[in-house]
């Protein structure tokens, strides 16, 4: 099994920046992927980006050229750096890791981006 830790939500003004983590624990050897999602109020839960265990990474157009996706193996922690924030961006934003013995999600860390 895995287990998931996010972190470093919180409260923003629109332009800032906030960097999310994501720390792994258990089987993690057996992680193929992990992606950063993200769930608005009233909206269904979107992909925002993920970066494979080659460290390929990918993102949705709405986020590119303003958040990056990384990790630190020693760690077993990915993180998604968020710049340039709007408020569109608001939402609980959630890491999900694909892996040889299923898909594992985290609890979820709440980002708020005023105007």
């Amino acid at each position: 099994q895995v287990q998931l830790v996010e972190s470093g939500g919180g409260l923003v003004q629109a332009g800032g920046s906030l960097r999310l983590s994501c720390a792994a624990s258990g089987s993690t050897g057996s992680i193929n992927a992990i992606g950063w999602h993200r769930q608005a109020p009233g909206k269904q839960r979107e992909l925002v980006a993920y970066i494979t265990s080659g460290g390929s990474t990918n993102y949705v157009p709405s986020v590119k050229g303003r958040f990056i996706i990384s990790r630190d193996n020693a760690k077993s922690t990915v993180y998604l750096q968020m710049n340039s924030l709007k408020p569109e961006d608001t939402a609980v934003y959630y890491c999900r890791a694909l892996s040889e013995l299923g898909a594992y999600w985290g609890q979820g860390t709440q980002v708020t981006v005023s105007s």
